[in-house]
């Protein structure tokens, strides 16, 4: 198995764009990545803290009382059945599991990755790490009669913000069945829905009481402002998250335990989650507004983090139209070709800064 060579790291080629914005006489307001600004609650700083003296190896399987409560969250927040504490198991991060998810799933070369046509770029290095193929497609009469060996939703879309409602997933996974592929399904932005609820894979009216061939990616990055922590897990099919933890534990891919503890607080804390959700439900109220006051259309965009916008121009001079404004956001041509005409404008910037951007676009 050979990884084939890998794309230059996107956000690098902000760099003389990003110099613009930052002279700005107002500073910069950077919108260019979906990193949390709040901070961390503190009943998930004080449960981190309450087990730093532990001084043993962690479980590569994470903690008993934190794989029961994943499970308790994903079925009180989502509406999740039929999953087992076994079926779930901590990552360090959401973006390493994507990332090496299609290698320690046994891919290699001869198998095809399927992607969203707009996608996180981590979807197709992953991919390319295993030194498998990428294919690019929202429809499954895209694929034609190829039949890849993991197919990756992501609704919430990253960047697009777009809901896949459940008669689509619930196609997906009927189709990926009789072909015997594995879906997985990126589900960081589960919580962020506004304008459409957003819906799990593993959620009954989509696997119909199976979890077989399932796998869904979920992160407290965003939900609970632990993007700093590194707090991720997967939960699906026991026996792929079976074969996952083996893997791991040899590879030595282990959720620190003081991260671990944290993690429970965090999917127990249901309040700290609404909080923050509200933060970023005002600060998407006045980003959207000023856009689209000021000749901006936004596209899709139902949930998440992102206003996925266009000026009807490319989008390297949409870029370059709002750095001399002193904002800085992504060019929709890193999740994508499709993205030629968009940009990617994130939600995680204080208040301060939302309104500074606001006042910038309707000066």
């Amino acid at each position: 198995m050979t990884a084939r060579p890998l794309p230059d790291f996107p956000w690098d080629s902000l760099a003389e764009v990003k110099a613009r914005a930052q002279a700005h006489p107002g500073g910069i307001v950077d919108l260019s990545v979906g990193t949390p600004v709040d901070p961390v609650p503190a009943s998930i700083r004080d449960a981190l803290a309450s087990v730093s003296e532990i001084p043993g190896y962690p479980a590569t399987h994470g903690t008993p009382a934190l794989r029961t409560t994943a499970v308790e969250a994903l079925g009180r927040r989502y509406g999740v059945e039929g999953l087992e504490p076994d079926a779930v198991l901590p990552t360090i991060g959401s973006k390493e599991a994507v990332a090496w998810l299609p290698r320690l799933l046994g891919l290699g070369q001869g198998d095809t990755v399927v992607i969203p046509e707009l996608a996180y770029p981590t979807y197709e290095v992953g991919a390319l790490l295993a030194g498998a193929d990428v294919a690019r497609a929202d429809g499954l009469t895209q694929l034609g009669p190829q039949r890849p060996a993991l197919i990756w939703l992501n609704s919430p879309s990253n960047p697009t913000g777009k809901v896949l409602g459940v008669e689509h997933l619930r196609k997906v996974v009927e189709w990926a069945r009789e072909r015997d592929v594995i879906v997985a399904s990126d589900e960081c932005y589960l919580s962020l829905g506004w304008d459409a609820e957003p819906v799990s894979v593993l959620h009954p009216s989509v696997h119909g009481g199976r979890l077989d061939g399932l796998l869904a990616v979920h992160s407290l990055s965003k939900s609970a402002n632990l993007a700093s922590y590194r707090a991720g897990f997967i939960a699906g099919d026991p026996r792929l998250v079976k074969q996952l933890l083996e893997i791991r534990k040899h590879a030595g891919m282990i959720v620190p335990r003081p991260v671990q503890e944290a993690m429970v607080a965090g999917l127990t804390d249901d309040e700290a989650v609404a909080a923050q959700r509200e933060r970023y439900l005002r600060r998407r109220l006045v980003l959207r507004k000023a856009l689209q006051d000021n000749g901006f259309e936004i596209s899709h965009s139902e949930a998440g983090l992102y206003l996925w916008s266009t000026r009807g121009e490319p989008a390297l001079d949409t870029v370059a139209w709002l750095a001399e404004r002193g904002i800085l956001v992504a060019p929709g041509t890193f999740y994508g070709p499709a993205g030629g005409n968009h940009v990617r404008v994130a939600l995680t910037a204080t208040d301060e800064r939302i309104d500074a951007a606001a006042e910038r676009l309707n000066s």
